[in-house]
């Protein structure tokens, strides 16, 4: 098309970028851009605090209202609504009725929308307010929505992290032209960001009716995409919720890219070193096939991971090793000895990543430890599964319900197997001594079976060792006495567990015929 002495477009899907309006409220790069537009030729148009920031730079620019012959009105509510704005920006350059309406009315189409939105969700926090009212953004997602409506003719960027793309994409072509794909790319940002800032208003309007409304939306953003999913032939890609926490929010240090399960097995690891505080003592847990094969704690990390790996050595080979904190040289020296996939840990020193980058293989992992209880998705065919995080216990409601009260030592090993077995596969049982974990019976379909699995290495080459006294942990009640009997006949002598079975009474009496202290905690922690 021709309009105003412009010359018409010389190739079909690229459209030449001269004059361009921009309207933001987080003003990061804005400079930059705008200057290399003036120096590209292109015309500025700009709402009120956007134009005041720009003159102030030295950059020149005209004001909106000059087209909408209105100013600014509601001290700011009302400045980009308005017909000859959004005609410049809807305006299908292919129809001639269209073309005649601008030119009847003397209006110019813009080619680029440079836009962003109020800060809706730093300002409300969540919740409804008079503050959040005022941040709610009216103006701008009209104006980006029209113009992403519209990519076929204009180009509109809202993302200052997109202003070096947009500057690379108009530098790549003569006439400082913008490329279809790219203006297609750009809108899809536009609908996907305008979409999730909806949902955080509709959220905190909706914050009173409890953590499961009507709706519930989640806004999900790639981090990128795997090689393949749980098997070669599963399609996969990792997406991550912000603000990015955990996995989403990790640094790879060293090794090839992450998987699917091991992105799954990170996880795990991560979640279960974020049990113990790292001022308090090391911890280390090794993961594999998403479940526990080994986990302990001790003054020193290098420690934590020899006594970790000393639970199972052999489903060890291969696994995931979660450390709560900074991978130093010595525990690396002691990990690359042995054969791993990933180490997980809130940092490494770089004579620790040196060493282990050597190995080639090895993926280092930089992420931050779990501070915080996050709402639980599970996907199932034709649905999702949103639940709390499991609460965090405290000690002090737990109760001793049998005749034999646990020594000070036993205690820190049930409480050390009790967080230990929240990570373990129900129905699970964790048997641990001295800090460590000794035996792991995850993921039985009966709970005398989990003991049986978890107190082998007990009845096994541990038998004859007298300095370990071991308690033991459960997931979930024990419906009949076996359970007990199973534990007390290896030589466990705590056990700490949910209770709530129709059969308590005969559980703890089992208990206390064979001398053994139980704690009862009155919080089951399944996990599936």
């Amino acid at each position: 098309m021709t309009h105003k002495g412009r010359q018409p477009v010389e190739w079909h899907d690229q459209v030449v970028v001269r004059r361009a309006l921009v309207s933001v409220s987080d003003k990061t790069g804005l400079v930059e851009l705008a200057r290399f537009l003036v120096d590209s030729a292109v015309s500025i148009m700009a709402t009120g605090g956007s134009g005041d920031y720009l003159r102030r730079q030295g950059i020149p620019v005209e004001g909106l209202e000059s087209i909408s012959s209105f100013r600014e009105l509601l001290g700011g509510r009302v400045k980009s609504l308005h017909p000859a704005v959004h005609a410049a920006i809807l305006a299908n350059r292919d129809d001639k009725d269209h073309i005649e309406d601008l030119q009847a009315l003397g209006i110019e189409p813009f080619d680029l929308i440079v836009g962003n939105l109020y800060p809706f969700g730093s300002v409300a926090g969540g919740r409804w307010s008079e503050s959040a009212a005022a941040a709610v953004d009216i103006g701008g997602p009209a104006m980006l929505r029209a113009a992403a409506k519209n990519h076929k003719w204009v180009t509109a960027v809202m993302n200052p992290a997109d202003y070096s793309a947009l500057i690379d994409e108009m530098r790549r072509a003569r006439a400082s032209c913008t490329r279809y794909s790219f203006r297609q790319r750009m809108a899809a940002k536009i609908f996907a960001r305008i979409s999730k800032y909806d949902s955080e208003i509709a959220a905190s309007l909706t914050a009173n009716e409890g953590d499961f409304p009507p709706q519930q939306r989640l806004s999900l953003e790639l981090v990128n995409e795997l090689r393949y999913g749980e098997n070669p032939s599963q399609k996969a890609a990792f997406y991550g919720t912000a603000p990015f926490v955990g996995l989403a929010g990790a640094k790879q240090l060293a090794g090839p890219e992450m998987g699917f399960n091991n992105i799954m097995d990170a996880d795990a690891a991560l979640s279960l070193v974020s049990e113990f505080e790292p001022a308090v003592e090391a911890a280390c847990a090794i993961i594999k096939h998403g479940a526990p094969c080994g986990a302990a704690c001790a003054p020193s990390l290098a420690d934590a991971f020899e006594r970790a790996r000393a639970t199972d050595p052999t489903s060890a080979f291969g696994g995931v090793i979660g450390l709560n904190r900074k991978l130093d040289l010595k525990t690396a020296t002691n990990i690359a000895a042995h054969f791993f996939e990933i180490v997980v840990a809130p940092g490494a020193a770089p004579e620790a990543l040196q060493m282990v980058s050597s190995k080639g293989r090895l993926r280092v992992i930089s992420a931050s430890l779990l501070t915080r209880q996050l709402l639980q998705w599970r996907s199932v065919n034709g649905g999702i599964l949103v639940q709390d995080a499991i609460a965090s216990d405290d000690p002090s409601t737990w109760q001793v319900v049998t005749e034999i009260k646990p020594i000070e030592t036993q205690r820190q090993d049930l409480e050390f197997a009790w967080k230990v077995a929240k990570h373990a596969r129900s129905n699970a049982v964790v048997v641990a001594a001295n800090g460590r974990v000794i035996g792991i019976g995850s993921g039985r379909t009966s709970r005398v079976d989990a003991a049986m699995a978890a107190t082998k290495p007990l009845n096994n080459q541990l038998s004859h060792r007298h300095d370990i006294i071991p308690v033991a942990a459960s997931d979930g009640f024990f419906p009949f006495a076996d359970g007990v009997e199973v534990l007390a006949k290896a030589g466990v002598k705590a056990i700490i567990q949910p209770g709530g079975s129709k059969k308590d009474a005969e559980v703890i009496a089992a208990a206390n015929q064979r001398g053994m202290a139980m704690i009862l905690t009155y919080q089951r922690q399944f996990r599936h």
